[in-house]
C-alpha cells in the first residue's frame, strides 16, 4: 500500500512543478483562482524542488539565456552537468547576474508564492517527507519511518530525476521540428515521466503556450494539460494561452519560402 501511495504521489507532486512552478508561475501561460493556486502551492511544496519564487526566477533566466553561460543548467556543458552537475556546484556568477535582470515583480505580488517562500525551510520537508509517513501510518498501519523512506525520500528522488531529464535528455535527444536552432527536442521518454514536459522544442519555440505541446492529449502524452483543462472546465483556471495560430502562420511562411526557392 505504501509503494502504491508513493507512485500515487508522483504525478500529484509532479503537477506542482509542471502545472504550477513551470506553466503557471514561471511562464504565466494561464491564470488561476486563489483556491487553485493554494492547492498547487501545497503539492509543489511536497515536491520540494525549491520555492516557486526561486524556481520561476531561474527558469525565466534559462529561457532568456538558453544553453549558454548564463543558463542555470547550460546543456552545452554536457549531459551530466545539465542533469545534476549544475545543482552540485555553486551557482556561476554570470547566472546570478542574469537572474537579477529577470522581472519577477509578479511573484512578489502573489501572496501564495510569498507565503511559501517565507516558511519553505520547515514547511517543504514537512509536506514532502513527514506528511507521507503520517498518512501511511494512520490510514493503513505502516511504520512512520517506512512511509517517510518510501513515499517521502524515494518518491522525492525519482521525481527529481524525472524533472532533471527536462534539462538534460530533452536538450540532447529527439527531433527539432519547430526550431532547429534550439538544442531543445521532442522527447517521448521525458514526456512520460515528467507529465507532458518532453515536447520541449515546441516549448522553447512558444514558451507562453500553457499546453507546452502542439497537439492535444490524445496525440501527445500530456497529463499536465489535461488537469489544467479539467480545472478550466469548473472555472478554477482562465485565459489559457496557445500558440497554434502562430505556428500555422509560420508553416505558411515556410511553405511559401520553399516554393520560392
Amino acid at each position: 500500500a505504501t509503494l502504491w501511495f508513493a507512485f500515487f504521489l508522483w504525478p500529484i507532486t509532479g503537477f506542482g512543478i509542471t502545472g504550477g512552478a513551470h506553466r503557471l508561475w514561471a511562464h504565466r501561460s494561464y491564470k488561476a483562482s486563489f483556491a487553485y493556486r493554494l492547492v498547487v502551492m501545497l503539492v509543489n511544496s511536497c515536491a520540494n524542488q525549491g520555492t516557486i519564487f526561486h524556481w520561476a526566477r531561474d527558469h525565466r533566466t534559462h529561457h532568456r539565456h538558453t544553453d549558454e553561460e548564463r543558463d542555470p543548467h547550460d546543456a552545452t556543458k554536457g549531459l551530466f552537468y545539465s542533469h545534476i552537475g549544475c545543482y552540485l556546484l555553486k551557482k556561476d556568477a554570470a547566472v546570478k547576474d542574469a537572474g537579477k535582470d529577470v522581472d519577477i515583480s509578479d511573484l512578489y505580488k502573489d501572496g501564495v508564492v510569498m507565503f511559501q517562500k517565507k516558511y519553505y525551510l520547515w514547511f517543504a520537508p514537512l509536506m514532502s517527507y513527514v506528511m507521507p509517513g503520517l498518512v501511511a501510518h494512520f490510514f493503513w498501519g505502516e511504520r512512520i519511518w517506512t512511509g517517510i523512506v518510501l513515499a517521502g525520500f524515494m518518491r522525492y528522488v525519482l521525481l527529481l530525476h524525472a524533472t532533471w531529464c527536462i534539462n538534460s535528455l530533452t536538450h540532447a535527444f529527439g527531433g527539432r521540428p519547430y526550431d532547429d536552432k534550439e538544442m531543445a527536442t521532442e522527447n517521448r521518454f521525458t514526456a512520460f515521466f515528467a507529465l507532458g514536459e518532453g515536447w520541449h522544442n515546441w516549448h522553447h519555440k512558444y514558451p507562453f503556450d500553457y499546453a507546452a505541446s502542439e497537439y492535444g492529449v490524445l496525440r501527445q502524452f500530456n497529463p499536465t494539460k489535461m488537469i489544467i483543462d479539467a480545472c478550466a472546465g469548473v472555472g478554477l483556471v482562465t485565459e489559457r494561452k496557445r500558440a497554434t495560430g502562430m505556428w500555422n502562420r509560420e508553416k505558411l511562411k515556410r511553405s511559401a519560402a520553399a516554393k520560392a526557392a
